[in-house]
């Protein structure tokens, strides 16, 4: 990845999921959330929260299509004496959508802040989980979760914290059971990024890259 590339762009293609709703005010700009439905190859959707100004999504309707550019971004909510990583795109631009286009593609440039999690489903198929911490202005930082598949995932399971990563793939929705005591479970989403190929940029000579199986 070349220096002026961004270290973090997401464009997605998609259908409005419902009538976007008030979520905040901003330096005197209101901003609002919607999902955005977005096609797999599969006949399964990714469901992706949307954050966008008012004026960007003054005219938008739920079912509309559109394609959204813009960045993954995180933040903490609290929740009791916890708190939970909140993710959603945040929208810089939104045009109609082009029929040649990739619906759903992304691209991180971050470092490892915890140590990888490598595991093998009951198909025996590897998986790595990883968090990583992507730079943006004003010293903040978005912490994003990022999942990798059969060779990559050997390849970062022993990769250090503090590694820097440049990753390319897709944002992705999953649901999931969540026990809240006992007697009581509730289903939530969560949402990743699905890593298609990375490239290690930590030291100049010892760069490695690899494409998904």
């Amino acid at each position: 990845m070349k220096n002026d590339k961004p270290t973090n762009a997401v464009y997605l293609q998609g259908k409005i999921g419902a009538e976007p709703e008030y979520s905040h005010d901003m330096y005197g700009e209101r901003f609002y959330e919607f999902k955005l439905n977005v096609p797999r190859l599969s006949e399964h959707l990714d469901v992706i929260p949307i954050t966008a100004s008012e004026e960007l999504i003054s005219e938008l309707h739920a079912d509309e299509p559109i394609a959204v550019s813009g960045q993954f971004r995180s933040f903490n909510r609290p929740e009791g004496d916890r708190s939970r990583l909140i993710l959603s795109v945040y929208a810089r631009e939104i045009t109609t959508p082009s029929p040649d286009a990739n619906p759903n593609t992304a691209e991180l440039v971050g470092y490892i802040c915890k140590p990888p999690i490598y595991r093998t489903t009951p198909f025996n198929r590897e998986i790595c989980d990883v968090l990583l911490a992507v730079n943006r202005a004003y010293s903040k930082s978005d912490y994003i979760p990022c999942i990798a598949w059969g060779k990559n995932a050997r390849l970062l399971k022993n990769a250090p914290v503090g590694q820097k990563l440049d990753v390319c793939g897709r944002i992705q929705s999953r649901q999931y059971t969540k026990r809240l005591d006992d007697e009581n479970t509730e289903v939530r989403t969560a949402y990743e990024f699905s890593i298609g190929s990375v490239e290690f940029l930590q030291k100049e000579s010892e760069v490695a890259s690899t494409s998904d199986e």
